[in-house]
């Protein structure tokens, strides 16, 4: 049977859409092109593209399809003023009253933002002088970025802007300089003490439920992953996430992103920061 490349687009959206949840809008033709051919090749696959599609619709190949078309766009201190937000406003509760901060990065991709989360603590600690007990789980859809994150090593450039003038990296990294055909390039590798604060796992933001308890959270980070689902989905990954944040708890979102249904439940006190102020009904 003869397939269009549309007949071929259509069953990967509405493959990618039934396994995570995520939508591709009408745009993407180009990156569904590439991302087809990177499929192919992790798959080890040179035959008719529509019988792999089919085959991953029984449940073959599914791991590698997902880590195909996810999209995993992330830096150190992404709008870093959230990461001053935490440092300034809600660290010092728990540093004061000794209690342990549990917080939530819902799609870690390779890992810089929980890094980053967990950099802003040991710096809060310094300018504290206080001990603060935190925890973060870090999770992500995609198994090969979640290697990557729990390998922690990342290439470095002195030029890079990533790193806000509060973070000083050679605190919390160790540096290797790695020779190769084109000529040497900087390693940088967390620390230990980055490294045990953070539990990496895979989850699906679309299940219907997730593998933690009510008001298990005193922060959850949802950045910049919602504007991949549609409206009502998005919705309903909030009010999800919102369960298992504590009353007084504060939810990040993305510069693009907002509450929606939860507007009559927080209280906005930055820039796509908002505190819980009542569970939903």
């Amino acid at each position: 049977m003869k397939y269009t490349t549309q007949d071929i687009h259509n069953k990967v959206k509405k493959l990618l859409y039934s396994l995570t949840g995520i939508t591709l809008s009408e745009n993407k033709d180009i990156m569904i092109s590439n991302r087809i051919d990177k499929l192919k090749r992790n798959c080890h696959f040179a035959g008719d593209i529509m019988e792999l599609l089919n085959s991953i619709e029984q449940g073959n190949n599914v791991t590698e399809f997902i880590n195909s078309f996810t999209t995993n766009k992330t830096h150190f201190f992404r709008e870093d003023f959230h990461f001053v937000d935490l440092k300034d406003r809600v660290l010092p509760m728990f540093a004061i009253n000794g209690e342990k901060i549990n917080m939530y990065c819902s799609a870690s991709s390779t890992g810089e933002e929980p890094y980053s989360m967990a950099m802003t603590v040991l710096k809060a600690k310094e300018e504290l002088n206080k001990s603060i007990n935190a925890s973060i789980i870090a999770t992500d859809i995609d198994t090969n970025v979640l290697q990557y994150a729990a390998n922690g090593i990342y290439r470095y450039s002195k030029s890079s802007k990533e790193f806000p003038d509060w973070i000083r990296p050679q605190n919390y990294f160790k540096r290797r300089v790695q020779k190769n055909l084109a000529g040497e390039e900087v390693l940088i590798k967390v620390n230990e003490d980055l490294k045990k604060m953070i539990t990496f796992q895979i989850m699906n933001l679309n299940d219907n439920n997730y593998p933690f308890s009510k008001n298990q959270f005193d922060v959850i980070f949802c950045r910049n992953v919602l504007i991949y689902f549609s409206a009502e989905d998005q919705n309903e990954i909030l009010k999800k996430l919102f369960r298992h944040l504590k009353i007084g708890g504060t939810l990040y979102l993305g510069h693009s992103e907002n509450p929606q249904d939860l507007v009559n439940y927080v209280k906005r006190v930055g820039q796509n920061i908002f505190v819980k102020e009542k569970e939903i009904l």
